[in-house]
Order: structure tokens, then sequence, then C-alpha cells
């Protein structure tokens, strides 16, 4: 599974993180993928995709 997030469009909100925090984290008020997202939930990092407020995450496989 490859995960990007839009920096640009990022509000820096933290539901990503909240809902899959294997994955996601907050770095200077942005969202970014963890480096090692071998343990994250499949589903939940879509699900983080899919609840993201203004779509700036990514999955594709």
């Amino acid at each position: 599974m490859k995960v990007t997030i839009d920096v640009d469009t990022c509000i820096g909100c933290g539901l990503c993180v909240q809902i899959e925090p294997l994955a996601f984290e907050i770095e200077l008020d942005k969202a970014v993928v963890k480096s090692d997202i071998g343990n994250a939930d499949p589903g939940e990092v879509r699900r983080a995709s899919d609840q993201c407020p203004v779509d700036a995450i990514r999955v594709s496989e």
C-alpha cells in the first residue's frame, strides 16, 4: 500500500492520526505518513483517507 499526503492541502486537523496512529503523525502542523506503516490496519488507513476533511490523503495499492 502506498500512502501520500498533499501537504499543501493538509490543514493539520489530526483526524488521520486519531483514526490510525500507526500510519500518521503530525509534524510542523501538517500530517505526514510514518516511515514504517507495516503494522497499520489497511482498512483504517483507507478510512482516514475517506474521512480527511480536505481530501489530502491518497491511498493506492
